[in-house]
């Protein structure tokens, strides 16, 4: 028996190989750019995703409700997408100055908004949540989805105030323990306890971010543990929700309908999906197939493949924004991208354990693929902040202005006719 063995020049061309594939890698993260790349294009392609499966899970509700027209929730949702990518660029074009000046007039306002909502004519009931705001006709906004960016936001300017001071425990919880716990308290007043989950998440994840001790972190998630399982028992439905978590099958046609439904749309998918526009759940079986559940419906159409390229873009997003919070060397930023990503990773966290059944159902949105504009606008200018960001790293606006380079010089060459561009170049 011949036992075949590599030749030493046989392994040596096979370790290179491996060796030039990591360091190509390496070459390709280490780029000043490389975050902001990254940043644009998981956000274009979730942008593009969600308004594609808005459109496939809306339509045979917009058909119903409309009077035959199967895009107006599309539509719609293309206003939203098409107000918010200026937003998010003028954002992107903002410096941390700007953003610090703008933290207290953001907390503020949000606070006056979340009072609002408790002001008779003004406060609208949506299933059961009084926490939208109404200024007549089409015109609402949620003002609690904004609240988390402004939360935010106050948050890394206030620890960037206070760095020198973070070493004590008391520093690091006032005022910000207090201040974050009115906001909260004023959205779960409206009786939305998944938003106020979310922003629980932000506060304890602020505190982690600039240093607390395990002790004092272990204390706050205890405490927030205890508050929420206290709201979750004063409300008969929200124990129904625990109770159908803990047995999804127990009762399919009343409590655990949504559940069920989501459960069949994810099963049925397969490795590729039934097909874009083919879902069987969105004809009224699932609740909310265009905003809460949209992950269903995602999974149903496109299947595993599809459900898998989800999380890969939004861990992708998480990527990038780890990567600009331990990149910069400036407390604001540090606190600010390391806030919103923890803010729209807990809010996918929480969105998709409820549709894939590892949480109970809180009914949130999931960032940038759900239809809706008040939760859509915070996160594409929370977004732009990210940019900013980038284009601070070390090496950033360098690179920017030699990817623009060469468009200002194919656009010179065609302001001149007659002139090429190396003509005009040569010229100048």
């Amino acid at each position: 028996m011949t036992t075949i063995t590599d030749r030493p020049d046989d392994r040596a061309a096979r370790e290179s190989e491996g060796t030039g594939w990591l360091a190509s890698v390496k070459n390709v993260l280490d780029r000043p750019l490389t975050s902001y790349h990254i940043l644009l294009g998981a956000t274009g392609l979730l942008l593009v995703l969600g308004l594609l499966m808005v459109l496939s899970a809306s339509s045979v509700l917009s058909y119903k409700v409309n009077h035959g027209n199967q895009y107006a929730i599309f539509y719609r949702q293309l206003i939203w997408v098409s107000v918010g990518l200026p937003m998010a660029y003028v954002a992107s074009r903002m410096t941390p100055r700007h953003f610090r000046m703008l933290a207290y007039v953001a907390l503020l306002g949000s606070v006056f908004l979340l009072v609002l909502t408790y002001v008779p004519g003004l406060g609208k009931n949506v299933n059961g949540n009084t926490n939208w705001l109404s200024f007549g006709g089409p015109l609402q906004i949620q003002p609690s989805e904004f609240a988390k960016l402004a939360l935010v936001m106050w948050c890394a300017d206030l620890y960037a105030r206070k760095q020198k001071l973070l070493t004590q425990w008391k520093h690091l919880l006032v005022p910000m323990v207090p201040v974050c716990g009115l906001v909260i308290a004023l959205i779960i007043g409206q009786h939305d306890l998944g938003t106020s989950l979310v922003l629980m998440a932000v506060m304890i994840g602020m505190i982690w971010i600039v240093g607390a001790p395990t002790r004092l972190f272990v204390v706050l998630l205890a405490s927030v543990g205890t508050i929420g399982g206290f709201f979750v028992s004063q409300e008969s439905y929200r124990m129904q929700r625990v109770a159908q978590f803990m047995d999804p099958f127990a009762d399919p046609s009343g409590v655990g309908w949504q559940a069920y439904h989501a459960f069949y749309a994810l099963s049925t998918g397969g490795w590729w999906g039934v097909g874009i526009g083919n879902s069987r759940q969105k004809w009224g079986n699932l609740p909310e197939a265009h905003t809460d559940f949209i992950f269903a419906v995602i999974g149903e159409e496109l299947g595993l493949i599809g459900s898998l390229t989800v999380l890969a873009l939004f861990l992708t997003l998480a990527y990038a924004g780890v990567r600009i919070a331990t990149r910069t060397t400036e407390p604001f930023v540090r606190y600010a991208a390391a806030g919103i990503t923890v803010w729209i990773m807990a809010q996918t966290l929480v969105n998709l354990g409820a549709v894939i059944g590892l949480l109970p159902i809180v009914g949130i949105p999931l960032p940038l693929l759900s239809y809706g504009g008040s939760a859509l606008l915070p996160t594409l200018i929370a977004i732009g902040m990210l940019l900013s960001f980038a284009k601070a790293e070390p090496g950033a606006q360098a690179a920017l202005k030699e990817t623009r380079r060469p468009l200002l010089g194919w656009m010179s060459s065609w302001r001149t006719p007659g002139r090429t561009g190396r003509e005009n170049t040569r010229e100048r």
